[in-house]
């Protein structure tokens, strides 16, 4: 590994990842406006990188500051999409956090049980899965639900493992149903 240009560092600084963590540290500490900011900085970069977890933890977090600020609507969409990533990367004590964050806002979610179906999409990969169907670009689906292309290229990867294909057009035989409205 090279050395960083600005500090000379050997380690990952610069990266989508490191950004997003520090960025996320610095929320941590930060007030108001500021802690916001932050908190969406972190959760664009790391959705720029591999670090699903991380993704997750951001999106935990931030859900959790949300909450805090009574702001129950805003942290329920982001508490819902750190329990789907992380319920979904295998964190499970990440994702039970998630679930009883969401209880605190007034919001049930259902536990896993162990022999779940294979086949069981979170609600998430379902709305991605039914876009990609119906012929939407990964950057379209992006655009349309706040996410990065690398977390709907993420989220399609586990719903082709979960319904056993590997590519878009198997999706039309896999989700049969009605196609959704709204494509040009």
């Amino acid at each position: 590994m090279s050395p960083c240009p600005t500090c000379r560092a050997r380690w990952p600084c610069g990266t989508p990842w490191a950004r997003g963590i520090e960025a996320r540290s610095r929320a941590l500490v930060s007030e108001n406006e500021n802690a916001e900011l932050l908190y969406r900085e972190a959760m664009d970069q790391l959705g720029r990188c591999r670090g699903v977890v991380a993704l997750g933890r951001a999106h935990l977090i931030y859900g959790e500051w949300l909450r805090r600020q009574d702001r129950r609507e805003d942290a329920r969409d982001q508490l819902r999409t750190a329990h789907q990533i992380l319920l979904s990367a295998g964190a499970e004590a990440f994702a039970e956090r998630a679930r009883r964050e969401l209880a605190a806002t007034g919001e049930t979610v259902r536990k896993r049980s162990e022999d779940a179906d294979a086949h069981d999409l979170t609600p998430q990969e379902a709305h991605i899965a039914r876009l990609a169907r119906d012929g939407r670009s990964n950057a379209e689906i992006g655009a349309e639900l706040f996410l990065s292309v690398r977390t709907v290229e993420w989220h399609l990867r586990k719903v082709f493992g979960k319904l056993g294909i590997s590519s878009r057009r198997a999706l039309r035989e896999a989700l049969p149903g009605p196609r959704l409205t709204g494509r040009r």
